[in-house]
């Protein structure tokens, strides 16, 4: 039987709200470890936690917005400056490459990062599934900026199934994504505002019926979500917690 720990090392919006970091989930499956998702604050929350980077053999990516996606090239820095040889499998939409060449590029000219790497990139499609050593991965369209190539991530790790909405207002495409998973991270930006491409708990509330998973757990909030945290009656990602399933 599969025994997955995950750590919150980021859960915040994209503005920081409420002090809390940029979307990143560390999880430990056996020998391996991945991340879900990688935004520009990551690297600091995963050290926060003490997690050993170099542990982290696989990175999957929702959509590439800055709170998602940012934090690539700060990690991949890290592994080439300190010599890292071991290869790092990236998961995402089409076109991760060139993004984080480009990044890179303006972020640290000359450095070469990705030339000194062992990277696989592999792109999925909607509703394709993408298999790596150790994860089968399929990617739901969802309903965020559709420049940023937005994704829920169904993540099966042996017998274990993580769901990951990505950024998304309500669709009917988070009922078979998250069907059965042990654990589905769903975002819940607002709490009653209606902003286009992202999830209120109001509504949510009145949909978690509709889904099947074994434990939801809210994340991705703004200030307005925050401020009326007290009233949520599902359970909500905090930074620094581990989860074990």
């Amino acid at each position: 039987m599969t025994r997955l720990n995950m750590t919150v090392a980021g859960c915040g919006d994209a503005f920081g709200s409420g002090g809390r970091l940029n979307t990143c989930f560390y999880v430990k499956a056996g020998e391996h470890a991945f991340l879900i998702d990688c935004g520009a604050s990551s690297i600091a929350g995963l050290k926060r936690n003490r997690v050993d980077i170099n542990s982290i053999d696989t990175i999957l990516i929702s959509h590439f917005h800055g709170d998602h996606f940012g934090g690539l090239p700060f990690l991949l820095l890290e592994f080439a400056v300190y010599g890292r040889t071991a290869p790092v499998t990236i998961v995402s939409p089409p076109g991760c490459r060139e993004r984080v060449s480009q990044l890179l590029s303006a972020l640290y000219p000359g450095s070469k990062v990705l030339e000194r790497l062992d990277i696989e990139f592999k792109e999925y499609q909607p509703f394709e599934t993408i298999e790596t050593a150790y994860l089968s991965v399929r990617a739901f369209p969802v309903v965020h900026s559709e420049e940023a190539l937005p994704h829920g991530l169904r993540v099966c790790a042996g017998d274990k199934i993580i769901s990951y909405s990505g950024d998304t207002e309500w669709t009917d495409n988070l009922i078979p994504l998250s069907a059965d998973a042990d654990l589905f991270i769903c975002e819940c930006n607002f709490f009653g505002l209606q902003v286009k491409g992202h999830m209120y708990y109001q509504l949510l509330k009145t949909k978690v019926g509709e889904l099947s998973c074994k434990r939801i757990l809210l994340t991705h909030f703004d200030n307005e979500m925050l401020s009326n945290i007290d009233l949520v009656e599902l359970e909500c990602a905090a930074e620094g917690q581990t989860y074990t399933f």
